[in-house]
């Protein structure tokens, strides 16, 4: 199966993915004068803002929060892993283009999330491709085929990969049996999962910037060590990215396998146009869906332009005694960058590291989670589905803690792809809503007193340049948006 599969993403990635991802990102950014460009330093000033939610909701720096959950996770260590051992150096430099176009693909999907987002019975938002498809392009089958689609992902590929990976480091670093590893987390995923979305957003909000803060300190620690071999770490990526020294390429596919591997891993890790973050995006409590558009644009930011090239940076300067381009194998993807952190600053960081390790992925499956649960009251399912859906999740955490690890990354990736390219037309389609809640958004900041506070507030009869009239009364009255 795995071989199976292996041959099926590659062809995917190869044939339709690539293009696909790089085509809508340059098309997002043009349609938006490259807003990840131009507005970098609100998307900066919004992350910042009010950590509570309005009237029980959710906040946006909370629902930015849950994206980042699952956006900074297993991707950014085992995945950048792995991106190195198949691609060589080259591969970041791919993983880096997937992330600048990647902005204002993540940029457009949020907005749209937000523009038709729907009121929950607790009080708080649900939205996502799902609903921006069925209620955006009048498709309800296909919001249907998308749900379907990631509730699939979410709760058996997403979860079995973050649980994976756990358990390799616990085993390799610490001889902890995978069995036992499994164990504990069903335990506390069936704690947490049972608690609601809610629950779900309380804790990313809190594991999050906790998780990601110590990863940075470790890899600054090593930089710090390293820091003569710094624009040799640049010029081994160029030159693989590039094929200008074919030894540093990495196995037989050489400039193919950086690419390929660079953007696989890259879109897995920061999932722009994957469809995820947008069910993160729509919870969110704010006054204009842009602000939130802007918010989830940074993401994307920050997991691969700091969090993916540490790792890269660890392992590259751990030397050949750790990892050699086309010569290490990939069963070590799973502890590559523990056997990295420990070779620079000691054994006694193998602890610290898989208790890191442990909350990225686990913070994932929480994320993956929350995602299925919105698709699910999508799909109007009663009672008894979210229960199993609760069950199946805790059920491939065990599972996923045992398989191999080619097997577990095999069946995301053929899960990535299908989401991914289901969503990537749908963005396509509905560009011109984007367009004109970007313009909406400028329009007030540009009328504005000078120096004064920017509280853009979106009303759906003040729309400009619409395509069409937004369905649903979420947008209809200024009440309706919250000023932060």
């Amino acid at each position: 199966m795995t071989e199976l599969l292996t041959v099926v993403n590659d062809a995917m990635y190869l044939y339709v993915l690539v293009g696909l991802l790089v085509a809508v990102g340059v098309w997002m950014t043009w349609r938006t004068r490259a807003v990840q460009v131009r507005l970098f330093g609100q998307m900066l000033r919004y992350v910042t803002r009010s950590r509570r939610g309005a009237e029980g909701g959710i906040s946006s720096f909370q629902a930015f929060a849950i994206g980042m959950a699952t956006r900074i996770g297993i991707g950014n260590i085992t995945g950048v892993a792995l991106a190195l051992i198949l691609g060589g150096p080259g591969a970041i430099f791919w993983m880096w283009m997937v992330s600048l176009v990647g902005m204002a693909t993540s940029f457009a999907e949020a907005t749209l999330a937000q523009l038709f987002k729907v009121r929950a019975m607790d009080g708080t938002f649900r939205g996502g491709p799902a609903y921006y498809i069925s209620r955006g392009l009048g498709s309800r089958r296909w919001g249907t085929v998308f749900a379907w689609l990631l509730v699939l992902s979410m709760v058996v590929a997403m979860p079995m990969v973050q649980a994976n990976t756990i358990a390799v480091t616990v085993e390799s670093s610490h001889g902890v049996d995978t069995w036992l590893t499994a164990l504990v987390l069903v335990v506390i995923t069936a704690l947490v999962v049972f608690g609601g979305v809610k629950l779900v957003a309380q804790v990313a909000e809190i594991m999050t910037p906790l998780m990601a803060l110590g990863y940075v300190a470790t890899a600054v620690a090593v930089i710090a060590l390293n820091l003569e071999t710094v624009p040799q770490f640049f010029a081994d990526i160029f030159a693989g990215a590039f094929g200008l020294q074919p030894g540093l390429a990495g196995v037989a596919g050489g400039v193919v396998a950086a690419l390929l591997n660079g953007v696989r891993r890259g879109l897995f890790s920061n999932e722009a146009g994957m469809g995820t973050g947008p069910n993160a995006a729509a919870t969110a409590t704010v006054a204009h869906p842009v602000q939130q558009g802007l918010i989830q644009s940074l993401g994307v930011f920050i997991d691969t332009m700091f969090i993916c090239t540490s790792t890269a940076f660890i392992i590259l300067a751990s030397g050949a005694a750790v990892y050699v381009p086309g010569v290490t194998d990939v069963d070590a993807a799973g502890h590559l960058t523990t056997t990295a952190v420990t070779s620079q600053l000691g054994d006694w960081m193998a602890w610290p590291m898989t208790i890191m390790i442990f909350f990225f992925g686990f913070s994932s499956i929480l994320g993956a989670f929350a995602y299925a649960e919105v698709n699910l009251l999508f799909l109007h399912a009663g009672a008894g589905a979210y229960r199993v859906l609760r069950g199946t999740v805790v059920a491939t955490t065990g599972i996923g803690s045992v398989l191999a690890l080619r097997t577990v990354w095999a069946l995301m990736d053929t899960a990535m792809a299908l989401i991914t390219v289901v969503n990537l037309v749908a963005l396509v389609l509905l560009t011109r809503w984007v367009v004109a809640a970007l313009r909406d958004y400028e329009r007030q900041v540009a009328a504005a007193p000078a120096g004064g506070p920017v509280e853009p507030v979106f009303v759906a009869e003040h729309l400009l340049d619409a395509p069409g009239e937004l369905p649903g009364d979420v947008w209809a009255r200024p009440s309706g948006a919250v000023r932060r």
